[in-house]
């Protein structure tokens, strides 16, 4: 009986039901929707800070100046799920193997060197970023021809990140202002860190750091001057939503950016900060981004909070993952 055709048509119909299953999960696989992450570091691995982190963090404690104060324990907590580091020297490859399975192109900041080290393992998955601001430092300037070489025929393609606040320094600041004349002149976008530095920043790891610094609203002196410079306000402005909102209102160059947001606060109050931007009409503006760091599953949990928001509609969530970065960056279909 098992040699007759029926039982030949039963083994070829299973055979071919299993070859379907498997090419249906392979296409499934290989057709997950693209995202652009906007705010990702070219970080080493020696990144201070090794612990697991706990996103979305319930709460914020006070500190005690008498007491000796971790300066990443704002990210640590019990909680699940909780997010790992890599072993040393594997982060780079880590973040790059998530990319890859989740179809992710990003734009990666960090010194030129560092970047293109990045660039060079996944060419095809890597926008370059550097800044004027030099290494870690507070105040550090990089040579202006230097920077413009990096933009003119070093293949970089956006001026960040930014980080005036760390340094007490409004993105207005003339002190600056060459450098984002220079970002205007060859039509380089801009991203500059504008809100949330963690909590106790200004007590734990950088005394300069102003939360007044990260007031959107510095930026207009900044865009009067320069008309034709699209900004990335990273953080999105958080927690200033109003000003956000104003800012929005009355220059349309600028976008946002969700990073950090995204896993730093509790889930609530992010949901109700990404609402607000999108309520308001601004969802073409707003940028799916990480401010990946440390922990590389950390992509794959931000990407998860745009998906499950349930105050945003399909369309809404495309353009938040992919297409208003798409468009900001002038990126080819």
């Amino acid at each position: 009986m098992s040699s007759g055709p029926w039982w030949r048509f039963l083994r070829c119909a299973v055979a071919l039901s299993a070859c379907s299953t498997v090419s249906l999960a392979q296409n499934t696989e290989a057709k997950a929707p693209p995202v652009i992450d906007v705010h990702v570091h070219a970080m080493d691995g020696n990144f201070p800070g090794v612990a697991p982190m706990c996103p979305n963090t319930s709460s914020f404690m006070a500190s005690d100046p008498k007491g000796k104060e971790d300066p990443f324990g704002w990210v640590k907590e019990p909680c699940t799920p909780a997010l790992y580091p890599s072993a040393p020297g594997e982060y780079m490859k880590d973040v790059l193997a998530e990319m890859e399975r989740l179809n992710v192109t990003a734009v990666v900041f960090g010194d030129p060197k560092g970047v293109q080290k990045w660039k060079n393992a996944a060419p095809a998955r890597i926008i370059p970023g550097t800044s004027f601001e030099d290494g870690m430092a507070p105040g550090q300037r990089v040579a202006l021809d230097e920077l413009r070489k990096d933009f003119t025929s070093g293949g970089f393609k956006v001026m960040g990140e930014i980080g005036l606040q760390y340094e007490g320094i409004s993105p207005s600041d003339l002190s600056v202002d060459a450098y984002f004349a220079l970002a205007e002149e060859l039509d380089v976008p801009v991203a500059i860190h504008m809100g949330t530095g963690g909590s106790g920043r200004a007590n734990l790891t950088t005394p300069k750091f102003r939360g007044s610094m990260g007031n959107p609203l510095l930026l207009e002196e900044l865009l009067a001057r320069h008309p034709k410079l699209r900004v990335q306000a990273m953080h999105a402005g958080y927690p200033m939503i109003d000003n956000m909102l104003t800012l929005l209102q009355a220059n349309s160059h600028v976008y946002v950016d969700v990073a950090g947001l995204i896993w730093s606060y509790p889930i609530k109050e992010v949901n109700r900060y990404i609402e607000r931007l999108v309520d308001a009409g601004f969802e073409d503006r707003v940028m799916f981004g990480t401010d990946q760091l440390i922990w590389p599953k950390l992509m794959s949990y931000s990407i998860g909070i745009i998906q499950n928001a349930d105050y945003l509609t399909v369309q809404q969530k495309r353009d938040i993952l992919y297409n208003n970065a798409a468009r900001f960056l002038r990126l080819d279909s």
